[in-house]
């Protein structure tokens, strides 16, 4: 439903409310938000990344307010805060609710794809509040101990960047955003072979990954031939009843829902680059 309405609001002139109905339907009485609101897991439980997605969504669709972060989702996010001054990644599920392989084994640990992208949202709304201060502590820290270990995940470096964007430290973030670039452009990083069946999913990802419109901060580090080539090779990859496919999920089911996720944004992709007819 979440992707329902977000076509709706980008494609057919629907209304926000109509998102942030669907996002808060996933909302716990912790604050947090859970019940497979990702397709990895099914368990009702509260997860640090699916609050944050929520968070991210009514940003997206000019929901979200001051009021509402500081009201409807920080009690949450400080009550998950580890001693690092950082929010997990997830958590467990206590329940038996079906899930993958990792959501089992994962480390419950301060994250910094979790806690950047709340920092940068905060600072976006202009909120300064005592949490802020240890949890940017964790996130440069965090920046200098990866380096370059995970900036193949297309799931986490725009969340990085959320952050870079609107911290004070402008310094600091040119800093780090120029050694991303410099680390993505290394070879093995971006899926050059657009017959890999993996082309532009996770752990393959091309330009348009990193670059998701023509005012994305690393929409530089791709030549225009790059980038048309991308686009091009993308609509090629529709399937005839609609759908961007694929290959990830634990069942049929899980399948289709990260396809209408997938599809949803190849659209919003293609749209940002004005290959979509009005």
């Amino acid at each position: 439903m979440i992707e329902r309405r977000l076509f709706e609001f980008h494609f057919a002139n629907g209304d926000k409310n109509g998102v942030y109905h669907a996002v808060y339907a996933y909302r716990n009485p912790d604050g947090g938000f859970g019940h497979g609101m990702e397709p990895d897991t099914a368990s009702p439980e509260s997860q640090p990344l699916f609050s944050i997605m929520a968070l991210e969504t009514l940003d997206e669709v000019g929901y979200l307010t001051k009021e509402i972060i500081l009201n409807d989702f920080m009690p949450y996010f400080q009550s998950v805060t580890t001693e690092k001054g950082g929010i997990p990644w997830m958590f467990r599920p206590k329940s038996d609710y079906p899930c993958e392989g990792h959501f089992k084994t994962v480390k419950e640990w301060a994250a910094l794809s979790t806690t950047a992208p709340l920092l940068g949202i905060l600072e976006k709304y202009e909120i300064d509040i005592p949490w802020m201060k240890k949890a940017e502590q964790f996130v440069w820290s965090e920046f200098e101990r990866i380096k370059d270990k995970h900036v193949f995940c297309y799931l986490c470096v725009p969340r990085w960047l959320t952050f870079l964007k609107y911290t004070k430290n402008q310094d600091k973030a040119e800093e780090t955003i120029n050694n991303l670039k410099k680390w993505i452009l290394v070879d093995g990083i971006v899926c050059k072979d657009k017959a890999d069946e993996g082309w532009g999913l996770y752990g393959k990802p091309h330009s348009l990954n990193y670059a998701t419109s023509p005012e994305s901060i690393l929409h530089s580090l791709f030549n225009k031939e790059t980038i048309t080539s991308d686009l091009k090779e993308l609509v090629n990859k529709q399937k005839d009843d609609g759908r961007w496919d694929t290959w990830y999920g634990i069942s049929e089911g899980t399948k289709l829902e990260w396809a209408g996720i997938q599809t949803l944004w190849a659209l919003k992709v293609l749209n940002n680059y004005g290959e979509i007819e009005k």
